[in-house]
This record gives C-alpha cells, sequence and structure tokens, in this order.
C-alpha cells in the first residue's frame, strides 16, 4: 500500500511528458540512446554539469522514472553482500556539493559492479548543486543499480527541500513538474541497508524504544513524508550522544541516544557496527560509543564555512573492517550555497 500522500497522478502521467518531449537539433549536451543508460552517457553528463551545461529535460525525466522503478521494487531495509576479497565504499551527506562528488570519485573511482557504493542521504539542500548531485546518483543507479546504493535522509523530503533549496533550484533549472516527481521517488527510497548481516548503516540514528528488530525495520511502510515521531522518523533524524540512556534532541525531532543503546540495538541484531551521517564533522567523521558506531558525512567545508574535512568509509570482505579516508574541498563555480533557498533563509547564510 502506498501512502496517499506520496502519489501525485498514475504513472502515465510522467511518462507522458516525457514522450512528448521533443529533443532540439541545437542540443549538444549528454544523450540517452533508447532505453540504456551507459557508463559513456554519465561521464558526458557529468563532464556537461562540470561546465554548468544542463541535461536535457527529456533524459531527465528518463533517469528519475527509471530510478523510481529500481527504488520502488526494493525493501525499507536492503540487505548488501559483499563477497570476500571485495570491497565497499560508504558515504556520508554530499549536501548538493556536486564538485566534491566528482572529487570522492577521482579518489576512489566511479561506481561500478566491481566498485560499489552506498550514499547515505541528504544528497540535495544547501549545496547550489543538487539537481546535478541527484542526477548523477540517480543515472549510476539506472547504469547498474548494483554499483550504487541510496539511502533516504531527513533532507529527502517535500519540507526541507522547500526551505533549504532544492525545490527552487528544480523548478529554477527545470519545471513544477520535476518537484512532484522528486517529491515522489524520494518516498521510494530505502531506509537503511545491511552490510554483510554485520554492518548497519542508516542516515540518522537509533530508536526511542529498545527491542528494534531488523525485521521491524523490513515492515516500516516507507512510502510517504517523514511522520514526526516513530521508526521511520527516528531512522532519519536521531543522533548519538556521550551520556547512556536517552536524551531530546537538538534538533526538536528523533532523539539522542548513548552507547548503551548501541551495544544492546548490536548485540540484539547480531550486528558488529552502526555507520551513520547526518551531523558535519571537523574531520569528516567521528568514531563514537567504544568504536561501535561512526559518522560520516563527505561534503567538505559544508556551506562554503565550515572547513571541515569530508570522508568516506572503504569496508573490505570479509573482516570489514572500516578504512576511513579522509579529503578538503575542492572550488566550485561561484554560486553560493543556499542560492535557490527561502528567500528569508537566504537574507541569513
Amino acid at each position: 500500500i502506498i501512502s496517499s500522500s506520496c502519489i501525485h497522478g498514475p504513472e502515465t502521467i510522467f511518462g507522458a511528458f516525457f514522450l512528448l518531449l521533443d529533443v532540439e537539433p541545437q542540443y549538444s549536451g549528454a544523450r540517452i540512446d533508447g532505453d540504456v543508460v551507459t557508463l559513456d552517457f554519465v561521464k558526458k553528463m557529468m563532464e556537461d554539469f562540470k561546465n554548468q551545461k544542463c541535461l536535457h529535460k527529456r533524459y531527465a525525466y528518463q533517469i528519475v522514472l527509471q530510478t523510481r522503478e529500481l527504488l520502488q521494487a526494493l525493501p525499507s531495509l536492503v540487505d548488501i553482500k559483499v563477497p570476500d576479497g571485495k570491497h565497499f565504499t560508504v558515504c556520508g551527506d554530499v549536501h548538493g556539493q556536486f564538485y566534491d562528488l566528482l572529487n570522492i570519485f577521482e579518489l576512489n573511482g566511479l561506481p561500478s559492479d566491481d566498485n560499489p557504493y552506498l550514499f547515505n542521504g541528504d544528497f540535495v539542500d544547501r549545496g547550489s548543486f543538487s539537481l546535478e548531485v541527484i542526477l548523477t546518483l540517480f543515472a549510476f543507479k539506472c547504469m547498474s543499480p548494483s554499483a550504487i546504493y541510496l539511502a533516504r535522509g531527513n533532507h529527502e523530503s517535500k519540507s526541507m527541500n522547500k526551505i533549504y533549496g532544492f525545490e527552487g533550484e528544480v523548478r529554477s533549472k527545470l519545471s513544477d513538474t520535476f518537484v512532484e516527481l522528486f517529491a515522489e521517488v524520494f518516498c521510494y527510497l530505502p531506509l537503511a541497508h545491511v552490510i554483510n548481516s554485520k554492518v548497519f548503516v542508516v542516515h540518522g540514528g537509533l530508536f526511542s524504544v529498545d527491542g528494534v528488530k531488523l525485521s521491524d525495520i523490513r515492515a516500516i511502510n516507507r512510502f510517504c513524508e517523514p511522520p514526526e515521531e516513530g521508526l521511520m522518523c527516528e531512522l532519519l533524524w536521531s543522533d548519538p550522544q556521550p551520556l547512556p540512556g536517552r536524551g531530546p534532541s537538538k534538533r526538536g525531532v528523533g532523539l539522542s541516544f548513548g552507547a548503551d543503546v548501541t551495544k544492546r540495538f548490536l548485540q540484539e541484531n547480531n550486528l558488529d557496527l552502526v555507520v551513520r551521517s547526518h551531523e558535519v564533522k571537523d574531520e569528516g567523521y567521528e568514531i563514537e560509543h567504544d568504536g561501535k558506531l561512526i559518522t560520516v558525512f563527505s561534503a567538505p567545508n559544508y556551506c562554503d564555512q565550515m572547513g571541515n574535512k569530508g570522508a568516506f568509509i572503504r569496508f573490505e570482505a570479509p573482516d570489514l573492517k572500516p578504512n576511513i579516508v579522509t579529503f578538503t574541498a575542492v572550488p566550485h563555480p561561484d554560486v553560493k550555497p543556499m542560492a535557490y533557498a527561502n528567500n528569508f533563509l537566504r537574507m541569513f547564510s
């Protein structure tokens, strides 16, 4: 059952838009030949984006619609299997910092079946190249679904996108129709991933009650805008705290949870480690809760002013020991963060 709050009309509506769009002869950008998104197309698209060129709306529709179909078929908790001798990379928040995303791929290689990634939510908002980020990640998903996994963050929601820039950016660069389409597709993003039955990866954190099992997360009906309480909300919004037990969230949504909460959750689900994102860290990461919880954040010099490093984590099977790689921000065109945000907020950014 899909919540009506996420459905904006029959599937054929968006498909019809896509089919009616002609590609003008003068268009010189990346093109998809038929239905298949190829690596050559994705490379050309990224190069165009790097040079501040736009992707034709027809191809943008095609990418987003194909991604919607792929995501819709996934469970709310996705199990990832990494074969022995192979590696897997987890990235944290990117927040519309497209040029730093390109740098991650320079440092660690492009996503492929042999070099798979998980991007752990908050792809968009704040940074003013959010559309370029999301289309790149979605295109890789279309190219090879096992090359890239995508988790929902608290910013993959209508209310956040309206305030922090993504909605305005999509209106400016594409159209109102795409605003609705992205809002729908964000509702299909899985809420958490488990790597080799040992590493639990989630955007925010853990829960206000003990005894939550992985089966409870699999059972969440995620096809909706995030609620203000409950398991789905806490997965997207919660943060670790240094003290044991639980406390109120500094954000006003979700909660703060201590090392004892993390330890119990891992023990009850036969897991070794929690990896989460959601918080900027000076070094791009932080290890907490007796080594059982790692925060990874992949947007260096966040909002062009925090001066933090970015990081990603490489795991190699079978031991899955986290190898953390840090990096610094790279230059980007002179478009300020929050350039498309709510006018009131932009006054203070």
